[in-house]
């Protein structure tokens, strides 16, 4: 059996920046394990599978090691796939997801994401977590605040430049409960500036992580009593996104640009 196979560089303006997303469109789905298999085989951060559902889709996401709740930049990519490479015209495009009902909003080449806002909260701050960061002191919250299988620490440190030299300890991190680690601290050319760790779903550092941000915008959004937001994801990447946070959503807007498009064969 052969499937298309596109691999999108999102919240990107050129290729080897922002962060890839492989996407598989589908006419029906395939088994859950097939779909895991796929994802591992790819080794990508997230392979998004998308199915129509009249003229809208049902979006899932798989990690190098297991399903995932939410994720931007490869709802990003799927939309870029759709309107870029399949002609598909509606907009907004509409994607249902584990997450509930998510929308993006295509404008030229620029695509705004429509996701829930996750302000972080209170949380038990695990012994090793800021040892294995390389840092001796930060405010450390959950994010989301409700219980989910997603759930990231979310460590705000003082300085961009403590986020753009952190060298942290994978083994530490992994484990920890949740999904992983968000560290951020306001910026110097950007409102805020961030980096993500998810060791426990098989990626060490995610390059732009836009489901992170659902998180980052309401938090600075408070800090700074603003609403519009630039931020910036330091990994060796790099990305750029902007943010707007109304009421329990939160906006993001960014590029992404194709990498490769083909096909893949795969048990039937």
């Amino acid at each position: 059996m052969e499937l298309k196979i596109f691999q999108i560089d999102a919240f990107a303006t050129e290729v080897f920046r922002g962060n890839p997303a492989a996407v598989c469109p589908l006419v029906s789905w395939i088994s859950d394990e097939l779909m895991q298999q796929i994802a591992a085989e790819n080794n990508l951060s997230e392979t998004a599978f998308l199915v129509p559902e009249g003229e809208e889709f049902r979006l899932r996401w798989f990690a190098p090691s297991t399903e995932i709740e939410l994720c931007g930049h490869a709802t990003l990519a799927a939309a870029y796939v759709l309107s870029s490479e399949l002609g598909f015209v509606k907009n907004p495009i509409v994607f249902h997801t584990q997450s509930g009902e998510l929308r993006v909003m295509v404008s030229g080449e620029r695509f705004t994401l429509d996701f829930p806002s996750q302000p972080p909260g209170p949380c038990e701050m695990p012994a090793r977590l800021l040892p294995s960061l390389g840092i001796e002191a930060a405010e450390v919250l959950m994010s989301p605040a409700k219980v989910l299988a997603s759930q990231d620490y979310f460590v705000v440190v003082e300085s961009e430049s403590q986020v753009r030299n952190l060298k942290p300890n994978f083994s530490g991190l992994f484990g920890l409960p949740g999904r992983g680690v968000i560290v951020t601290a306001p910026g110097t050319e950007h409102d805020f500036v961030s980096r993500c760790f998810f060791p426990n779903v098989g990626v060490n550092e995610d390059p732009v992580t836009g489901s992170a941000h659902c998180a980052l915008a309401p938090y600075w959004s408070s800090k700074f009593g603003k609403p519009s937001l630039r931020a910036a994801q330091l990994s060796a990447r790099g990305g750029e996104i902007l943010c707007e946070v109304r009421g329990n959503r939160v906006f993001m807007t960014g590029a992404a640009v194709k990498y490769l498009s083909g096909t893949i064969q795969v048990p039937s």
